[in-house]
């Protein structure tokens, strides 16, 4: 049985947070942050507005796009790293607000990597025929957890989420070959003490190193090649990052998907919300080849060769 996705949705905070609007707050400027970044603005939610209000607004746009109702879902996994509270889990909290009364529920903690650990960890359960659909919901409000006077780190995140159902696919669809990994000897270089640190150079060298060997690995893994990638989606975190995996798989700048201009890094919410923005653009066509690489606090990687399409 092929696992893939059936539906998705996206939630993104009204208020937008542009550079300019950082210029004025703390010592930065707008041409300094795009051109390290290619961030433009972000998303950032009101304090009214918490993590699971995100991803539950997302999971109903999901759902009704796969068109399962809420008794259908066996599985709700949320990634995230910014809870509304330790626990009860978000995934808990969205279960009973949409009425999956069946679903079992959980989040995975694997930061801006963490979407990839979900639908990997969808995959065994759909594959193996223990249940039919999964939801997973990729959601940060990471402004809680920021330092608005670390001008290195407050202007690269924002909030947001998204959401996929999965379920069984036609043969030759879904989920195809898949990469997940971890390197703890680097969470060092990024951590959460009350708000985020990073140490930028090194989780860098990291990220533009994984993305690239990981993306290459899922297709070597699929018996695919270069030639044969349609379409990748990087996490948005970096756009120097997201080149650089681009470059490896010897792709033009049209079949990379880029949204972080718009929203900034969200973490586990930059691949999933990507997802939508590029089918909803019709550059994600049925029976495309789709890679999609993500790396993370952790540290933590994960990478997906996917064929779109139920």
């Amino acid at each position: 049985m092929n696992a893939g996705i059936i539906g998705i949705g996206r939630f993104v905070p009204e208020k937008v947070v542009t550079n300019l609007d950082l210029e004025k707050v703390m010592d930065t400027s707008d041409e300094w942050i795009r051109t390290r970044t290619g961030i433009e603005e972000r998303r950032i939610a009101g304090d009214d507005v918490d993590t699971s209000d995100l991803a539950y607004k997302a999971a109903v746009k999901a759902m009704e796009d796969a068109k399962v109702a809420p008794e259908d879902i066996d599985l709700i996994l949320v990634a995230t790293v910014t809870p509304d509270q330790p626990f009860p889990s978000v995934a808990c909290m969205i279960q009973e607000k949409l009425g999956a009364r069946k679903a079992a529920a959980m989040d995975v903690s694997a930061a801006c990597a963490g979407f990839m650990y979900g639908m990997v960890t969808a995959k065994q359960f759909i594959e193996t025929g223990s249940y039919k659909y999964v939801l997973i919901v990729g959601v940060e409000k990471l402004s809680k957890i920021t330092d608005w006077e670390d001008r290195n780190t407050a202007v690269l995140f924002g909030d947001g989420a998204g959401a996929v159902v999965m379920g069984p696919v036609s043969d030759g669809k879904g989920v195809l070959s898949f990469e997940l990994g971890a390197d703890g000897s680097g969470g060092k270089y990024l951590y959460q003490e009350k708000n985020i640190v990073m140490n930028g150079r090194e989780v860098f060298k990291f990220a533009v190193r994984q993305m690239g060997e990981s993306s290459v690995n899922v297709l070597e893994k699929a018996g695919l090649s270069k030639e044969d990638v349609d379409f990748l989606i990087p996490h948005q975190a970096n756009i120097r990052i997201m080149e650089a995996a681009r470059q490896r798989l010897e792709l033009p700048v049209e079949k990379m998907s880029k949204t972080v201009h718009k929203y900034g890094n969200t973490s586990a919410a930059s691949i999933p919300i990507s997802i939508v923005e590029e089918v909803e653009a019709g550059k994600i066509k049925d029976g495309d080849l789709i890679v999609m690489v993500g790396f993370g606090g952790g540290l933590t990687w994960g990478a997906i060769a996917m064929r779109w399409g139920r």
